[in-house]
């Protein structure tokens, strides 16, 4: 039976904070089925939940994360910007998309041991584009991956056989029925971000992606429910 994943984007920004311990749990509570966080690493190597490279939009600070430890980003932000450790924590049994942004190798291999160090490889997967993923591949060959791809022209062949993903993860502005289609004949799951709106929402259910993720899950948790489409199991 095909269901839809829905995945709280940096968890539920549109009422708390993103990317913050209280956003994950509030996502998960307003129907989500997974949360996708943003994972950087401190200057002291720890992975921390940011999406930006400094802390100025969201903390006020103008200082880029790699410059400071991450007992100065707990004084920095009175704790407010989590640990990986701490978010997976409090994602309990919810399924966690670990957004790489600004990859290496090395950052990589810290946050997939952090992972599995904690007991969460069957419930966390991980997205960013090729270069991110193949390093994933590298670090955990049993990894499950959502190779983010930001154009209408496949990824070669080679790539998919080297990243070996579970999903293909669009814009949602790229995704219609025929490219879903296309995919799911290859074996491929298709996931698409960010959609907002009611309209998006609904044009891509019944386009038949098998993922969504949203600023707004409670909305695209009532549209998939109308239009008879079951959640992924939690």
């Amino acid at each position: 039976m095909r269901t839809l994943t829905a995945v709280g984007h940096r968890g539920d920004p549109y009422r708390v904070r993103e990317n913050t311990l209280a956003s994950i749990r509030s996502a998960f509570a307003r129907g989500a089925d997974a949360v996708e966080i943003d994972v950087r690493l401190t200057r002291d190597g720890v992975p921390v939940l940011l999406h930006d490279e400094t802390l100025q939009r969201l903390w006020g600070h103008d200082v880029r994360l790699d410059a400071v430890t991450a007992a100065q980003l707990k004084e920095l932000t009175q704790g407010g910007v989590p640990t990986l450790r701490e978010a997976l924590m409090a994602a309990g049994a919810g399924r966690v998309m670990l957004d790489l942004p600004g990859a290496t190798a090395e950052s990589v291999r810290t946050v997939v041991g952090q992972v599995r160090e904690c007991g969460a490889r069957d419930r966390t997967y991980y997205c960013a584009g090729p270069n991110g993923m193949l390093a994933v591949r590298a670090a955990d060959p049993g990894a499950e991956i959502a190779l983010t791809w930001t154009t209408l022209s496949p990824p070669r062949r080679v790539l998919i056989d080297a990243v070996g993903p579970r999903w293909l993860n669009y814009r949602f502005g790229l995704v219609g029925p025929e490219l879903v289609a296309a995919l799911h004949r290859d074996g491929l799951l298709v996931s698409a971000w960010t959609a907002d709106t009611r309209r998006t929402m609904r044009a891509l259910v019944e386009a038949g992606v098998d993922s969504v993720t949203t600023n707004r899950v409670e909305v695209l948790d009532a549209v998939r429910s109308r239009c008879g489409v079951p959640a992924a199991s939690r």
